[in-house]
C-alpha cells in the first residue's frame, strides 16, 4: 500500500501535466506601427489555460486613491499607493494568477505568456510578485515604455514568483517584450516599428545591449549572473544569448513551442523561415498587417500544411490533435488590441475580443474608454470581481444563461463534437459578421468623431450604446447557432 501511495504521488502530477498544464499556455503577436496598414500598433493574444474556466470582460472605472497609502499585494508585500488610476478594460479569469489582460485608458495594453526559466535559486522578497504585477502596470503606466520600467522595478524589488514569463506591453507608439525570470532578473526588448514579433512559450530575446536604452531595458548583471551560474561561458558560447542562457532547456527546445512560433512567423513574414532554421526575435511582414490578418493567425491549426494531422478535419477537431496548435482546446479568450494615436481619445483604443475559441466565435470591438460593459459580459462589477478573484466559483456559474461567455463556450464545445460538419457554417456566419463590423465601425467612427466635438457625455453614451448593441447581436447569433446544432 505504501508503494502504491508513493506511485500515485509521482503519477498524478504527470497525468495533470499530460492534461495540458505543461507551460504551453498562450500565444502572442505584436506588430510595430510601421508594420501595419494604418500606422497603429497591433497586439494579438490567445489566452490558453487548462480546465473549465470562466471569462469576464469588465470595465474598471478610474480610481482616486490617497497617494502613499499602503497597498497590500496578493503575494504578501506592500507598496505605497500611486494616487489616481485610469479606467481599465479587464479580461478576467477568476481564480487564476496569470491569465488576465488589461488595456488602460492611456492606451497601454499588457498580457503574458508562460515561459519557464532554468532558475532554481530564486531570490524573493516578501513572497515575490506575480499576480499583482500586470494590474500595477495597468494602473500606473501612461506609456508602454513606462510600463516596462514599472514592471522591471517591481521584479527587482520583490523578485518574480513564477518560473518565468513574457509580458507583452504595448501602446500606440511602441511594443515591448519583457522576459521575467524567477527571482530578480529580467530583460525587455522593443519590437522595431517596421517589424512583428511572435511569442509562444519560450524566451525569444537573444542578443542584449543594455547600453542601447532606446531598444533594451533589464537587470544590469544579466551576463555576470549567467556566467556565475554556469549557464553562459563566453569562450564556449560566443556572444551572449539571453534566451539560451536563461530558458528552461526543455521548454526552449520543445517542438510544440518552436512550431507555433514558426507558424505565426510563416503566416506573416515576407520571407517565411524553415522550421529547422533559427527563428528571429522579430521580422518584416509580407504586407502591412490588418486586424483580420491577426484574427487568422489566432484561429490557425496548421491548415494547408503537413502539420495538420486532421486530414481536413476528417480525423476530428484540430483543437485536440497531437500537434499543439495556435488555437487549441484550452484557448479561453482571444483579442486583438488596435492601439492608435490619431482619433479622439474616447475612440482611439479598440480591443477586438473573441470569447472561448476564436475559430468558432467572432471578434467584436470594445472601446476602452467606455464607462460600462454590456450586461452579461461579467458575473460581477469591478470591485466585487477584484475582491472575489480567488474565491471558488459556484458550480452554477458555468451554466448561467445570463453570462455571455457560457454561450460562446457551449458553441465552441458543440462545434468540436462534429468539427468537420459544423465549422464551415459557423465560420461563414462569423466571417460575414466581422466583415460587416469592419465597414460599419469605419462609418460610425466618422460620426463619433463629429459628435465628440460637441456634447461629449452624450457622444460617449452613443458610442457605448453602439458597442453594447453589437455585443448583444453577437450573443444572439451564438444562441441561434446553438439551437440549430441541437
Amino acid at each position: 500500500m505504501r508503494k502504491f501511495a508513493l506511485f500515485l504521488i509521482f503519477l498524478l502530477p504527470a497525468l495533470w501535466l499530460g492534461a495540458g498544464d505543461d507551460g504551453l499556455d498562450c500565444f502572442t503577436v505584436v506588430a510595430g506601427k510601421k508594420a501595419t496598414a494604418d500606422g497603429s500598433v497591433l497586439l494579438a493574444h490567445n489566452e490558453d489555460d487548462v480546465g473549465r474556466q470562466l471569462v469576464n470582460v469588465i470595465k474598471v472605472p478610474p480610481q482616486e486613491r490617497r497617494r502613499g497609502e499602503p497597498l497590500a499585494l496578493k503575494e504578501g508585500g506592500t507598496l505605497p499607493q500611486a494616487g489616481s488610476a485610469p479606467g481599465l478594460l479587464w479580461l478576467q479569469m477568476p481564480g487564476s494568477d496569470f491569465a488576465d489582460s488589461y488595456v488602460n485608458e492611456h492606451g497601454v495594453a499588457i498580457t503574458s505568456n508562460a515561459c519557464p526559466s532554468r532558475e532554481d535559486r530564486a531570490e524573493l522578497s516578501d513572497g515575490g510578485i506575480g499576480f499583482s504585477l500586470r494590474r500595477l502596470v495597468a494602473e500606473r503606466a501612461r506609456s508602454a515604455r513606462e510600463g516596462v520600467r514599472i514592471a522591471g522595478e517591481l521584479i527587482a524589488r520583490f523578485g518574480y514568483a513564477s518560473s518565468g514569463r513574457t509580458y507583452t506591453i504595448a501602446d500606440a507608439g511602441e511594443g515591448w517584450l519583457l522576459h521575467a525570470v524567477k527571482g530578480k532578473h529580467w530583460v525587455a526588448c522593443r519590437v522595431p516599428d517596421n517589424e512583428v514579433a511572435v511569442m509562444a512559450n519560450r524566451y525569444t530575446i537573444g542578443r542584449v545591449d543594455l547600453n542601447d536604452r532606446e531598444r533594451f531595458q533589464g537587470s544590469p548583471d544579466l551576463v555576470e549572473y549567467a556566467v556565475r551560474r554556469g549557464w553562459y561561458d563566453p569562450r564556449r558560447d560566443g556572444e551572449f544569448d539571453f534566451a539560451r542562457a536563461y530558458s528552461d532547456p526543455a521548454a526552449y527546445a520543445d517542438m510544440r513551442n518552436v512550431m507555433r512560433q514558426w507558424r505565426g512567423t510563416a503566416l506573416l513574414a515576407a520571407k517565411p523561415p524553415k522550421l529547422e532554421a533559427p527563428l528571429p526575435f522579430s521580422f518584416r511582414p509580407d504586407d502591412p498587417l490588418r486586424r483580420r490578418d491577426l484574427f487568422r493567425v489566432l484561429r490557425d491549426h496548421y491548415e494547408g500544411t503537413k502539420h495538420d494531422l486532421t486530414d481536413r478535419y476528417r480525423n476530428g477537431s484540430p483543437n485536440s490533435g497531437k500537434n499543439r496548435t495556435i488555437c487549441t482546446e484550452t484557448t479561453q479568450y482571444a483579442f486583438v488590441a488596435h492601439l492608435r494615436s490619431w482619433p479622439d481619445p474616447d475612440i482611439a483604443q479598440v480591443v477586438w475580443i473573441a470569447l472561448r475559441r476564436p475559430d468558432s466565435n467572432a471578434f467584436s470591438p470594445w472601446y476602452v474608454a467606455m464607462e460600462n460593459a454590456p450586461e452579461g459580459a461579467s458575473r460581477e462589477k469591478a470591485d466585487a470581481a477584484w475582491r472575489n478573484h480567488f474565491l471558488p466559483l459556484p458550480a452554477q456559474a458555468y451554466d448561467y444563461s445570463g453570462h455571455s461567455f457560457n454561450a460562446y463556450a457551449r458553441l465552441s464545445e458543440a462545434v468540436d463534437r462534429q468539427y468537420r460538419d459544423r465549422i464551415e457554417k459557423v465560420q461563414k456566419i462569423w466571417r460575414n459578421f466581422e466583415e460587416f463590423l469592419f465597414d460599419d465601425l469605419k462609418d460610425h467612427e466618422k460620426e463619433f468623431s463629429f459628435l465628440l466635438q460637441g456634447d461629449r457625455p452624450v457622444a460617449r453614451r452613443i458610442v457605448e450604446n453602439y458597442v453594447h448593441g453589437l455585443e448583444y447581436r453577437k450573443w444572439f447569433l451564438a444562441l441561434d447557432l446553438l439551437k440549430e446544432m441541437k
